[in-house]
């Protein structure tokens, strides 16, 4: 076969995936971009073009959507905060004793991968009972061990943050832990064995060896929990609807907010890019941080 044939061959494999990358990839971002410059209000005929006053109307601190869009940023923000460090070190310790060899290692795997197959919303309407200030079980048995009973776990922050960082460690730590398993059973045990000979502790071994084995796997895993926390959308609408006073309300919250129900799709449109970008920056940091403590390592 020759090289042009080749060429075309893998072109022809690669056109299905091109195609579904086109429809349901690229071409929402265009329109997306395309809707942020307009006037877009899907229920009526005319949308004007406003060239970048969507944008202008979020970073201007008289406009009416100025305070609301930067509250729910911040709250994005405080969520994505508490929860990537806990969705990086709880599941890594959770895959260090999925690791070990001991009866019952498989439903202990089990167990801790379970909840993350359950959708969203099952898990926000289950929380949201159990978290309820009147008839919720935790409370309940916060109360038989002598600790407070009427805690408003949705409706009061702290507690609010507290439930939803902490539901949603429980609900996604599964699927972290997973990926990290995969990394720690592709480290050599050799490196293990000439530490061990070497008089290294497992504390040593650990931090010498695993930790460092496992930066492209870490890295893997800030990005994509910083993703995900940051366009959390469901514990929030579900467990306390924005409560207090929109507190928990977050950007991707305000964003279908204003789109699907205020019907001011171009502002959210514009909202969502801003998000967008303030992601990629973020990710670029992670990214730039990992690899510089990459060339550290290794010089």
């Amino acid at each position: 076969m020759t090289r042009r044939g080749s060429s075309l061959t893998a072109w022809l494999f690669l056109a299905p995936y091109l195609l579904l990358f086109g429809a349901f990839v690229l071409l929402p971002i265009l329109l997306g971009l395309w809707i942020s410059l307009h006037n877009w209000d899907f229920t009526l005929p005319g949308k004007p073009f406003v060239g970048l006053d969507n944008y202008k109307a979020l970073f201007d601190s008289g406009s009416v959507s100025f305070d609301p869009f930067w509250k729910s940023m911040q709250a994005t923000g405080i969520f994505t905060l508490f929860t990537v460090p806990l969705l990086i070190v709880v599941p890594l310790a959770v895959a260090l004793v999925m690791n070990e060899k001991f009866r019952g290692r498989n439903i202990f795997r089990a167990v801790y991968f379970a909840p993350y197959v359950l959708g969203v919303a099952v898990v926000g309407v289950m929380w949201r009972f159990l978290l309820d200030r009147n008839i919720g079980a935790v409370n309940s048995y916060l109360g038989a061990i002598g600790l407070p009973d009427d805690t408003a776990w949705l409706s009061s922050v702290p507690a609010a943050w507290v439930a939803l960082v902490g539901v949603t460690v429980w609900w996604t730590l599964g699927f972290n832990a997973v990926i990290y398993l995969a990394g720690l059973q592709d480290i050599p045990l050799e490196l293990y064995e000439a530490a061990r000979v070497d008089g290294a502790s497992r504390w040593s071994a650990f931090w010498h060896i695993t930790l460092p084995s496992l930066r492209p796997v870490t890295m893997f895993v800030t990005l994509i929990t910083i993703i995900a926390s940051a366009n959390m959308f469901g514990q929030s609408f579900i467990m306390t609807n924005g409560a207090p006073a929109q507190d928990t309300r977050t950007a991707i919250f305000y964003i279908a907010e204003t789109g699907l129900q205020n019907f001011q799709m171009g502002e959210a449109a514009a909202a969502s890019w801003i998000l967008t970008v303030a992601l990629m920056l973020l990710s670029a940091i992670v990214f730039a941080l990992f690899r510089l403590r990459g060339t550290m390592e290794d010089a």
